[in-house]
Order: structure tokens, then C-alpha cells, then sequence
């Protein structure tokens, strides 16, 4: 799971975790340095890199006599719990994925340092920063977009275009290429691959229209086909008390201050119009628009100044975010949200802890008439690995991706071992690399389903038979089980993984096009600019004249938005020649 705004993101879940297990002993300065005097004295890559003919140029060769390869990293204190925490003998610089690595493929992994906590927090950005600024890098380092262009800018890092052809392995070519060529586009400046990209799953952020079908039951309801059935049960879940108290204290549709997010967010309902605010799409004319100032965006405001007008919103949604809200929904006030396939773990498990009865499902986003709608994904892919400019071998970190995938996807995989053994479920996060599959939750639903229509789910594997022990062991109605409702409204045969099956067969994933590095307008305008978007679009919900947004839109290009376009353009003509 990774963690978005108001703690959404660290409950998007990854087959078999909720949150980044990481761990490590930690100076009092916060961070930890590993072997700090032969980093200072002597640099870890100089240590042993002999070039050995033959083996050593295979996707999976070991090198003999072995290398050092140094990283750094981050760590979260739940690994210190929940892995290493419950692992005898294993530690952040010598466990079972460091001994394979050396082991196989003759590469000690080292780390400069090491800070606590996710790769996002303040401390763990200044660190890197730091690291960047003085030019003291590691062999290998791990960065977002906006690094990577700093670093290719100023000639710190490896050119990795023939490498990544050379080294690659078959299996990580094919998986590393599942979500298109956007995360190489991300990652190719000049024509050049700059670094390793660690793909991530844009599918897993699809939405979905989560309703408690309940009171769906209840209140005589069918699921949604359209947009207007969707304002339908908003309206009856707000009037007809469905939770049966004879008040009028519930709300249809359940909404962060934020507008936005992986939990109680607006992108499902926006896209149901045929609106896609915060992606940049193509325009049919070769050219990328910005979505949230498309025209389409004042159908969607509208509905939803209706729906707050009747009071199916909380009239104080401007004011509340995902944790307010999640208390609401807990309390079994709001009967429908939209959001990801993780939803049920959290924040719908909460009213199932407090109302057992209470039941929630996803359902397909829907479109005002009824067609299959275009379900937004955003550009998922943020961590960049680069390799220092004159180190001695580059190729090193595509033969760690190479055999991370290997023996957790590939022929010779020991998934209990090397993925999720029962007793650590996270251990793959031991890895300073951590590439995977970006289909293999719906690829695991569709392994569990199959089994279960066959009535023989005996022959699972892998990540597919872990999570059927978990379905097994909902299904049993054990207190224990009771926790894992969740995971039975992901991969049940009602699960938001089959809803992700189906947007899948159906073609309906529409795909960000800019997945460039931030542009210079960008880093100057773009917190302004959304800043006043959100401003804007919560004004017009609340009530303000629709002419707001015309106003809005103006004024978006002359303070920045104008400069973006053009600077976003003139990367999307770079990369299409």
C-alpha cells in the first residue's frame, strides 16, 4: 500500500500488504550510515569490480570475484515490526534478499544511509536532497521525476539506453513494459534512458462507485446505469432513512474537502461526464489540454451543486477530510463514496466493525447515457533508478531487477520465501529494488475466480493462494476472519478486483499523457493553480454561479496555465519523434 493525501495512499493495497514495511536502527539525527568509513574513504563500487569475461554479461551472471553496489534508502517503522521485527537472524544490511543477491549474482548491497519513513517525508526528501546538492551519490540512487531531471541535466548519471537492452532478462522486459512506454518516456531525456524505471501500477488507481447495498435492499434500489440512477439513490439514501432512525442524518454521497484522492474523491464522478480534472489528455488534434478546464468539468460541478442544494452532501464537506469523513462513514451516515479497489479495507471496514450487517460493494463507475465510460488512470510511476556517472558497472542494478522478478514471479519463484512467508508477509520489501507484475492483483483475482468456479481452488500458487487462505479464512465466519472482509470485497466473487477485470476486457482505461518531469511553469505555478482550482470547484458545489468556472479558466491560463500547455506540448512533440 502507498499513502496519499489524508492517509489515503498508504491504503492502496498491494496483494498482501496495507502499508510499506520497512526497518532500521537509526542515529539520533534520525538516519542511520552503514559501513561509513569505507563509504567516506573508499567508495563502495571501487571495492572488488573486476570485470570477469562470460558470466558476468548474462541478464542473471554472477560476478566473480563479487562487487559492491551502494544504495540509499528509506525505511518505514512498521518493517521493524511486522518484518525484521518477526525475522531471526535477518537485518536491513544482511537478510534473505542480500544473501541471494550476493549468493547469485556476486553484488553486496551497501547503503550510504538510511532514514525512517516513507519516501515522501520531509526528512527523508531533505536527505536526498542533501545528497544530490553535494554530489557525493551513491552507485545506485533511487529518485522521483524531478530529480531525475536534475541529475540528467547536470551529467551526474549513466546513460542506461543500451545497457537496459543488454542486461534486461525477457521477464522484465515483458513486465516492465506492461503500462506502455510511459515509464521510459519518463525517464528519456535527449533520446537517453537516464535511469531504470520502477513501474508501477496505474490500473490499481482506477475507480470505482462504492454504495452500501444494504440499503440499497432496503430502500427497494437497483445499482446504478447511468448517471441519473446515481443522483437517483444519492437523493433516497439523503431522504428515505435508510438507517431506519426516523431522521433525516445521512448523506448520498460521501466527500473530502480535498475533492480528490484514492478514498471519498470526486475523479470517478467527474469522469462519469466525460470530465478528467488534474490529467492531461490528448485532444484529438495532436495536441495535450489540461482536463480540468475542459468544458465537460461544468456538467459534473453542476450535478453536484444539486446534490449539495438537496443535501445529499454533508454541508460541511469544505471543512472535513478523509479521516472526518471516514468517522461519518463509520458511523453508518453516508451509503455511497468513491474511490479505489482498497476501499473496503479501509475506510468501509470501519462501519463493518461497528454494524456487522452493514454491507458495501464496489460497482463500475457509469455514465450519463449509459455507454461504458473512460475510467481516468493516473501516471503511477514515481521512483527512478539511477546509476552514477563513471561507475564501473551499471548493468548491475538491471541484473537486480532481473532476478527480484525472478524469484517472485519468474520459473524458479519462491514466493513463500522471497515474497510473502507467512510470518512476514512483506519481505520482498527487504529488496533495494522492488519491481512487479502491474497486473497481478487482477491477474490473481482471475486465478482465485477461475478456481472457484471450478470448485477447486486446491490448485492456486503464489500470491493467488495466499490471498484464497485469507478469503478461506473470512468465509469460515471466525473472529479472525471477521477482520478480512475487506480482502473478500477485493478478490470475493463480488470483488473490486472483477470490476478491474472487466474495465480491463472492455478497454475503458483512459490513460494520463503527460508523464514528463514537472516543467519550470510547473514547479513555479502548479500548487498555485491548484490551489484555485479546488477553490473554485468547492465555491460552484456550494452554490456559486456556474459563469465561476469561465472566470476560473482565464484567469488558470494567465497566471501559468497558458506557459504549461505550451511547455507540455513541446515535450509530447519530442516524444513522438
Amino acid at each position: 500500500m502507498k499513502l496519499k493525501k489524508h492517509n489515503v495512499k498508504a491504503l492502496s493495497v498491494s496483494i498482501l500488504v496495507i502499508t510499506t514495511l520497512l526497518s532500521a536502527c537509526t542515529s539520533q539525527n534520525g538516519s542511520t550510515s552503514t559501513n561509513q568509513k569505507e563509504a567516506k574513504n573508499e567508495p563502495a563500487s571501487t571495492v572488488g569490480n573486476n570485470d570477469v569475461k562470460g558470466a558476468n554479461t548474462e541478464p542473471l551472471g554472477k560476478y566473480d570475484p563479487p562487487i559492491n553496489v551502494s544504495f540509499v534508502r528509506n525505511l518505514s517503522d512498521v518493517v521493524e515490526n511486522n518484518v525484521l521485527g518477526v525475522l531471526k537472524g535477518e537485518t536491513l544490511e544482511d537478510n534473505r534478499w542480500s544473501r541471494l543477491y550476493k549468493d547469485q549474482l556476486g553484488i553486496n548491497i551497501k547503503y550510504n544511509w538510511v532514514v525512517k519513513g516513507n519516501d515522501t517525508s520531509d526528512q527523508y526528501l531533505q536527505k536526498i536532497n542533501v545528497t544530490l546538492a553535494s554530489g557525493d551519490l551513491p552507485d545506485v540512487i533511487p529518485v522521483n521525476a524531478t530529480q531525475l531531471n536534475q541529475l540528467a541535466d547536470s551529467g551526474q548519471i549513466e546513460d542506461m539506453t543500451a545497457i537496459y537492452e543488454k542486461y534486461a532478462s525477457p521477464l522484465a522486459k515483458e513486465i516492465l513494459s506492461q503500462e506502455g512506454t510511459s515509464p521510459f518516456d519518463a525517464a528519456t531525456f535527449g533520446g537517453k534512458l537516464m535511469a531504470i524505471p520502477q513501474v508501477d501500477s496505474s490500473l490499481e488507481r482506477a475507480m470505482f462507485l462504492w454504495i452500501r447495498t444494504d440499503w440499497l435492499q432496503k430502500l427497494g434500489l437497483q445499482p446504478p446505469k447511468t448517471m441519473a440512477d446515481v443522483r437517483a439513490i444519492s437523493k433516497a439514501f439523503a431522504e428515505n432513512d435508510p438507517d431506519g432512525n426516523g431522521k433525516k442524518d445521512t448523506y448520498g454521497l460521501g466527500v473530502t474537502k480535498s475533492l480528490w484522492g484514492g478514498a471519498m474523491g470526486l475523479e470517478g464522478f467527474m469522469a462519469g461526464y466525460k470530465s478528467y480534472p488534474n490529467m492531461w489528455m490528448a485532444d484529438g488534434s495532436g495536441k495535450l489540454v489540461y482536463g480540468g478546464i475542459q468544458p465537460e468539468v461544468k456538467n459534473a460541478l453542476l450535478a453536484l451543486q444539486g446534490m449539495f442544494k438537496n443535501g445529499e452532501l454533508d454541508q460541511e464537506f469544505g471543512i472535513k477530510d478523509g479521516g472526518k469523513v471516514s468517522e461519518q462513514i463509520a458511523a453508518g451516515k453516508i451509503g455511497m463514496e468513491y474511490g479505489e479497489q482498497w476501499n473496503s479495507i479501509w475506510p468501509l471496514q470501519l462501519i463493518r466493525n461497528n454494524d456487522p450487517q452493514a454491507q458495501w460493494r464496489a460497482f463500475p463507475i457509469v455514465s450519463e447515457n449509459g455507454e461504458l465510460p473512460k475510467v481516468p488512470l493516473k501516471f503511477s510511476t514515481t521512483k527512478f533508478f539511477a546509476v552514477k556517472k563513471g561507475f564501473k558497472h551499471p548493468e548491475a542494478v538491471v541484473k537486480l531487477f532481473n532476478l527480484h522478478l525472478e524469484k517472485n514471479f519468474g520459473k524458479t519463484a519462491e514466493f513463500d520465501k522471497y515474497y510473502a512467508p507467512p510470518e512476514a508477509e512483506s519481505v520482498w520489501q527487504l529488496s533495494p529494488v522492488q519491481p512487479a507484475p502491474v497486473k497481478k492483483n487482477v491477474e490473481a483475482f482471475r486465478a482465485i475466480d477461475a478456481t472457484r468456479k471450478s470448485g477447486n481452488t486446491s490448485t492456486l500458487t503464489g500470491e493467488a493462494k495466499t490471498i484464497q487462505g485469507k478469503l478461506d479464512a473470512y468465509n469460515s465466519g471466525s473472529k479472525e476472519g471477521f477482520a478480512l472482509w475487506g480482502w473478500e470485497r477485493i478478490y470475493g466473487p463480488e470483488g473490486s478486483e472483477g470490476v478491474v477485470d472487466q474495465y480491463d476486457k472492455n478497454n475503458q482505461f483512459l490513460m494520463e499523457k503527460f508523464v514528463g518531469s514537472p516543467t519550470s511553469t510547473m514547479v513555479e505555478r502548479k500548487s498555485t493553480l491548484e490551489k484555485m482550482q479546488n477553490e473554485i470547484y468547492t465555491k460552484i458545489i456550494m452554490g456559486a454561479a456556474i459563469d465561476e468556472f469561465d472566470k476560473f479558466v482565464k484567469d488558470w491560463a494567465k497566471l501559468g496555465g497558458e506557459q504549461i500547455t505550451k511547455e507540455v506540448n513541446d515535450w509530447y512533440t519530442s516524444k513522438k519523434k
